[in-house]
C-alpha cells in the first residue's frame, strides 16, 4: 500500500534559516575577534596595556575569543576596545543554539495538518529530513571529537607524546577522559599543561548535545515508518482447508 502522506511535520525552515545566519554572524564576529588578539599578550608584557595594577598573567578566553590580560586588581580584554563585537557575539550565539535545538526537538513530534505551523509530511520524507540532520549533526560532533580526540584514540596512556619527537625525558599522562577528549601532560620539571585547549573539548562536548537530538528524532521518524508499513502490509493467512464431505 502506497503512503498516503496524511501525517505532519513542523515547518522548521525559518527556524534553519535563522540558525544558518546566526552561525555566519559567529563566524564572521570570531574572525574579527581573533584578528585583534594578535600580539596582545605581547602588547601586555611590554606594558603597552595599561591595567589597574601589577600585571599577574595573559590567558585565552574561548568565547568570545580575546586575549585577557590579568593584573592586580582587574582584568583588561582584547575585546574591551570593541563592545559593540563583544554583545554581537553573544546575541548570535544564544540565537543559534535557540534555533538549532528548537529545530531538532521539534523533529520528535508528528503533528496532524492543518495547523498554521503543520506541513503535510508522509513518513518518508519525514524519515529522510531527520536522517539528513542526523548526518550532519553526527559528522560535525565526529569532525571534532578526532580532532581534539585521536591523540587519547591512538593511546590514551601515551597521548602527550604523540606528536612530538621526544627522545629524552618524554611527558607523562597521569590522567585522561575520552568525554570530553581531554588529558593533563606532565613534564620532567613538574609542569603540567592540558593536551587539548579547554574550549575545544568544551566544544566537542557541547556539539555532541545536537547530535544526540537529531539521533533521537531520526529513531522516531524510523520507528513511526516501520510501524506504518507494518499496519499497511499485514502477513498474508493461511487458506483454510475444505472439509471433507461425509
Amino acid at each position: 500500500m502506497a503512503d498516503t502522506g496524511a501525517h505532519g511535520g513542523y515547518r522548521t525552515g525559518w527556524l534553519w534559516a535563522v540558525a544558518g545566519v546566526a552561525f555566519g554572524a559567529v563566524l564572521l564576529g570570531s574572525a574579527a575577534a581573533l584578528l585583534g588578539m594578535i600580539e596582545y599578550d605581547e602588547r601586555c608584557m611590554q606594558g603597552l596595556v595599561r591595567g589597574p595594577g601589577r600585571l599577574l598573567r595573559t590567558r585565552d578566553q574561548a568565547f568570545p575569543p580575546a586575549t585577557v590580560c590579568v593584573f592586580e586588581r582587574g582584568e583588561v580584554s582584547s575585546l574591551d576596545g570593541w563592545p559593540v563585537l563583544a554583545a554581537l557575539l553573544r546575541t548570535a550565539l544564544a540565537v543559534l543554539v535557540v534555533c538549532l535545538l528548537a529545530a531538532l526537538v521539534a523533529e520528535w513530534f508528528a503533528p496532524r495538518p492543518g495547523g498554521r505551523w503543520v506541513l503535510p509530511m508522509s513518513r518518508a520524507e519525514k524519515l529522510r529530513r531527520t536522517g539528513a540532520a542526523f548526518f550532519v549533526t553526527g559528522s560535525a560532533f565526529l569532525m571534532l571529537y578526532a580532532m581534539a580526540g585521536w591523540k587519547l584514540l591512538a593511546g590514551p596512556s601515551s597521548a602527550c607524546v604523540r606528536g612530538g619527537d621526544w627522545r629524552y625525558h618524554p611527558p607523562r599522562t597521569p590522567e585522561y577522559s575520552f568525554f570530553p577528549p581531554q588529558a593533563t601532560c606532565q613534564f620532567a620539571s613538574g609542569a603540567t599543561s592540558r593536551l587539548n585547549p579547554d574550549w575545544l573539548a568544551s566544544l566537542t562536548g557541547w556539539a555532541a548535545v545536537p547530535a544526540l537530538l537529531a539521533a533521537v528524532g531520526f529513531a522516531l521518524a524510523w520507528r513511526r515508518r516501520r510501524e506504518e508499513r507494518r499496519t499497511a502490509d499485514p502477513e498474508p493467512t493461511a487458506p483454510t482447508a475444505p472439509r471433507s464431505a461425509r
